[in-house]
């Protein structure tokens, strides 16, 4: 069986993408194939090169362009492609594109705490600010509009008053850890049975 070519998107530090290019690295299904990012300064791609995983940078204008991102995706393949952390929306050409074939990683439990302004430490401080008594992560379809798409997995963590917004975070990311590389993975298995 053709292994299926994924592309991750980030704009960070990159620690979920390293775990998902570590995770598919034996993998008869997956092929981590490359690593887009919107930053040139994003440690991800520092990551991705030290795992042997080619990189790209687009800038805004470029991700935009049909034609840029079509013949990047194509130069490579890409069948599937993986938000880790990364920031801009998904043009609607690219949704259309790759229809149920982009996932993202949320740090929280949609719909609650999405939308635009919604990433990273936001997301955890607004969780704080609400005495939620709970928090988690959402693995959704991407669709044009910011954090809509359906919800394809949640798993949840306890909170305690007592918990920091960086404990927050914290317990949040090993659900990260733990998690977002298996839901890919059957995702994407899922996908290449039904083709």
């Amino acid at each position: 069986m053709k292994k299926v070519n994924i592309a991750i998107f980030v704009s960070g530090s990159g620690t979920n993408c390293e775990n998902l290019i570590r995770h598919f690295a034996d993998s008869r299904i997956v092929n981590t194939a490359l690593v887009v990012s919107n930053k040139a300064d994003a440690y991800a791609l520092v990551r991705a090169e030290r795992l042997g995983v080619p990189t790209a940078v687009v800038s805004k204008a470029q991700l935009h362009d049909p034609s840029v991102m079509t013949a990047l995706l194509q130069q490579y393949a890409i069948d599937f492609i993986v938000l880790a952390g990364f920031l801009p929306l998904v043009p609607e050409y690219l949704c259309e594109a790759f229809p149920r074939r982009i996932v993202n990683l949320h740090p929280a439990l949609l719909p609650k705490f999405g939308g635009k302004g919604m990433w990273g430490h936001h997301v955890h401080e607004a969780v704080k600010a609400a005495g939620e008594t709970e928090t988690g992560m959402t693995v959704h379809y991407v669709t044009p509009v910011c954090d809509s798409g359906e919800i394809i997995a949640q798993f949840r963590t306890p909170l305690s008053p007592t918990d920091t917004v960086d404990d927050i975070a914290s317990k949040e990311h090993e659900l990260e850890m733990a998690h977002f590389p298996q839901v890919v993975e059957q995702v994407v298995t899922r996908m290449s049975n039904e083709q």
